[in-house]
This record gives structure tokens, sequence and C-alpha cells, in this order.
């Protein structure tokens, strides 16, 4: 489906010099003198190069609808992992990288969902908030209130979150993957 280069938005999927592109900022442009313009960071889903490129009101530009299907995460081979088909139980490897900064969110048996673009899949996508427990956490500093501040803590996958001052070492909490913040005590 062909768009208008003004209608172009954050996470819009674009077939552009022979590429696939997710868009990750815009910025909207009206110059004193000359046409209106979008400026579009954009990162290829492929290989991972980023570029900025400024399309006029005139210019068109495709915008892809991707595929998504679930599969579930079965298990890493060193640096692929290794997903099933839920419905085929058809297994399919791919590079670790594909997940980018929510890898470390990665748990066995987790259900997924792949975007495949022309059959080929081309990024995995984790549920939005995960469980998972704090392993370090540090002390509370005298005077500080729940309401006013937040503490580093450790997950047990090894990222560093910040925390209300109340949770300790052992507590299982919600994380927001995408954002990698504290989101609520695990129930």
């Amino acid at each position: 489906m062909k768009i208008s280069g003004v209608d172009i938005r954050p996470g819009n999927i674009l077939e552009y010099e022979g590429g696939i592109w997710k868009v990750a900022k815009i910025q909207h442009t009206q110059p004193g003198k000359g046409g209106a313009y979008m400026q579009v960071e954009m990162k290829n889903l492929i290989d991972g190069r980023k570029t900025n490129v400024r399309f006029r009101s005139a210019d068109t530009v495709e915008k892809v609808r991707l595929d998504t299907k679930d599969y579930q995460f079965l298990y890493e081979d060193g640096d692929m992992l290794v997903f099933m088909d839920t419905d085929t139980y058809e297994q399919i490897n791919l590079p670790s990288d594909l997940l980018g900064d929510a890898r470390p969110f990665l748990q066995d048996g987790m259900q997924v969902s792949l975007e495949l673009w022309e059959e080929r899949p081309i990024s995995v996508e984790l549920p939005q908030q995960v469980e998972a427990e704090i392993v370090e956490a540090d002390a509370v500093v005298k005077g500080q209130t729940a309401s006013s501040s937040y503490k580093p803590a450790m997950l047990d996958n090894g990222v560093r979150i910040m925390v209300p001052p109340h949770i300790e070492s052992g507590t299982r909490i919600i994380v927001d993957v995408y954002e990698q913040s504290y989101v609520g005590k695990a129930g």
C-alpha cells in the first residue's frame, strides 16, 4: 500500500530502496521557503543499518504489512536460537542478535511472535511484560521515600533496572521488556 511521505509514523514498516525498514523517529518540518517534508529515521530490519531520509509530501513510499506467526522458544544453540512453530511443530534457527536489547528476557518455553516478510523471519517480538527475580538490590538510603526515588537492582537474567526502595533481593517482579523498567510486584 502506497502512502504519502508526510503520513509516515513511528513503527511503520516501509519498503525503501530494495530493503525493508522500520521507522524509529519522525520530525515534520515546515521551512520558511519550500514545501514541508518529513525527516524519517529508519532501521533496516535485514542488516541493522540506520538511515535518515527526507520525504516530501509529493513522495510516496510502500508501506509493508508483515505476517506474524506464533512460535515457542526451545533452546539456545551457540549464537543461534531454536524456535518451534506452535501449529506445525517445525523448528527454525535464528541468530540471537535478532532480538536486540530484549534478548536477556527470552525464557525457555516462552511464546513469541515472529514477524515474517515474504516468508522470511525478520524480527522476534517477546511479550511486553515478563516476570523476573531480583538477585541483588542496593540498600535504601536514609531519608529516601517510596514516592521520590528508585534504587538500582540486578535481575536474575543479568539486566540492571531501577526499582522502588521497598523491593528487596528475592522479590519476583514484573518487568517491561522493551523499556527495561519496573512495572510492579509479581502476584
